[in-house]
């Protein structure tokens, strides 16, 4: 009776775990698919970073923030 329990408990712990190491495993896969497919969907302007206009732009913003910061 009492190797049946067992038995039974670690069938359950095996079906268990290897449906959650196939899940994981089938997510992965997934979600490399999904980022090869954006990375070719994207064009290529839009991951060159920003320009100098939008640099200059940030970091204006960041100083004048800090500057309102200091006066509270």
């Amino acid at each position: 009776m009492k190797n049946e329990i067992i038995d039974q408990g670690l069938t359950l712990m095996l079906v268990g775990m290897g449906t959650v190491f196939t899940f994981l495993t089938l997510l992965v896969i997934a979600t490399s698919l999904m980022s090869l497919i954006i990375r070719r969907m994207t064009p290529a302007s839009a991951t060159a970073g920003a320009t100098d206009e939008e640099v200059a732009a940030i970091s204006a913003a960041i100083t004048i923030h800090g500057r309102r910061q200091q006066q509270k």
